[in-house]
């Protein structure tokens, strides 16, 4: 019997160091983090297995991101040390920077292809041996929360924004194969599931626009089907557009089970005329009324949302309008961007560029600012009932766990390792400057 499974496991082990091995690498959003998720599984249906951290791949994938030079930087970086880290291995690099620079990306050391059409990845996974690529995917590893891209493409005009340039159009996924999806996913343990898109509040918009008598199909509708869903899970948002929210979406938003109260609206500035000149499509009365209409139909939401630090021309006085503008809507989370100028937008040409320094102060001040909102946010909070997503051990305490609420606050409860990966229901008793103190109820 001994020899037997000796013999057994000398087969297993010699199977799966035949197998081809692939490394996969992600720069950017959820969109892309999902889109390199969907790869790995075709790469493992077609036979290929993740490298160990120290072995070599055959194959290397690189999803990159072009939303800022630095994005750019980072992606090329990648690239040439995963070549030589995995000396005779082969590249696909996929993702915005590759189909707004295919040439360029080309060039680099072992890249094999430069995916410009996301399109083009079933053919040029086949070329690598893999011949199934599918239709979503079925786990979500490393993470307690799984994203779900459900819509593709921008045809907004923003001046400082590329991405309508390298994902252009709008593309919207069959209801039916995100709901099989999320079923999927949730059957494998991830207890949230995130709705993601580049334009997600223009869900469905594709499959209406110009075809008069067919019934929109949109986000509002999507949530309902998904809220559906059994089980102990939860749903959240990315994001919004405050242009968006619509009294049928925030009915709809309000009569979930399942809809986490926790919203992205990106304000990007809260200066009016800075707003203009970027072609944001709302005023600040109406970007606010949308939050205030939010906050009367729901308990406490949570608002996270994006500001842009540096816009060409922003003056000192435009910025404190931003300063204002963010402590008035009351943000539990900011997250700062100093404008990044984009060959190919509008805004790249503006008068006026504001310096890396003045961008540099500002960014600190909108920070400084974004902590104590959410400080004040999470003092909000103690006393209320909670449900926390547990996803890991405390960094600081011994027998503690954190994660993450339903309304996006960090929470730290006494738990151990078998908590993680589950809902708890939870109160809070204290806010602290990095979350919320709480109690198992």
């Amino acid at each position: 019997m001994g020899r037997l499974l000796d013999s057994l496991n000398f087969y297993k082990a010699y199977f799966v160091m035949s197998q081809p091995t692939c490394r996969l690498v992600t720069l950017g959003c959820k969109v892309n983090q999902y889109e390199t998720e969907l790869v790995k599984e075709a790469l493992v249906r077609g036979g290929y297995r993740e490298a160990e951290e120290e072995e070599n791949a055959d194959l290397c994938v690189v999803n990159t991101c072009t939303v800022t030079a630095t994005g750019d930087s980072k992606g090329r970086q990648l690239i040439r040390q995963l070549a030589r880290k995995n000396p005779g291995s082969r590249t696909i690099v996929m993702g915005c920077y590759a189909t707004r620079e295919p040439e360029t990306l080309a060039q680099l050391p072992n890249v094999l292809e430069v995916v410009e059409d996301k399109r083009e990845l079933p053919d040029v996974l086949a070329r690598v041996g893999v011949n199934d690529f599918p239709t979503g995917i079925s786990t979500f590893e490393g993470r307690r929360r799984a994203y779900v891209k459900v819509q593709d493409g921008c045809i907004l005009n923003c001046t400082y924004c590329i991405i309508p340039q390298v994902r252009p159009g709008l593309r919207s996924r069959p209801p039916q194969d995100i709901d099989e999806e999320v079923h999927r996913l949730i059957e494998n343990g991830h207890k949230e599931i995130v709705l993601c898109g580049i334009h997600l509040g223009h869900y469905g918009v594709d499959a209406t626009r110009g075809r008069s008598g067919k019934a929109p199909f949109r986000l509002a509708h999507l949530i309902e089907n998904l809220d559906r869903i059994p089980g102990d899970w939860r749903m959240r948002l990315s994001s919004i557009e405050a242009a968006e929210v619509s009294p049928d979406f925030v009915d709809v938003v309000t009569s979930t089970e399942k809809l986490s109260p926790h919203f992205h609206p990106s304000l990007q500035s809260g200066s009016r005329n800075v707003l203009l000149r970027m072609k944001r499509r709302y005023s600040l009365d109406m970007f606010l009324g949308k939050m205030e209409l939010l906050r009367s139909r729901l308990d406490n939401p949570a608002f996270s949302t994006d500001v842009i630090v540096g816009f060409p021309g922003e003056t000192e006085a435009e910025f404190q309008e931003t300063l204002d503008v963010c402590e008035q809507a009351g943000f539990m989370k900011i997250h700062v961007f100093p404008f990044s100028a984009r060959a190919g937008t509008p805004a790249a040409d503006l008068p006026d560029q504001i310096s890396p320094e003045v961008k540099k102060e500002r960014g600190q001040r909108l920070a400084e600012l974004g902590d104590r909102l959410a400080r004040r946010y999470y003092e909000s909070l103690v006393g209320r009932d909670l449900q926390v997503l547990v996803e890991r051990e405390s960094r600081d305490r011994p027998d503690w766990v954190s994660g993450t609420a339903c309304r996006y606050a960090p929470v730290d409860i006494p738990g151990d390792a078998t908590a993680i990966g589950q809902i708890v229901k939870v109160q809070a008793t204290s806010a602290a400057d990095h979350g919320v103190i709480a109690e198992v109820l």
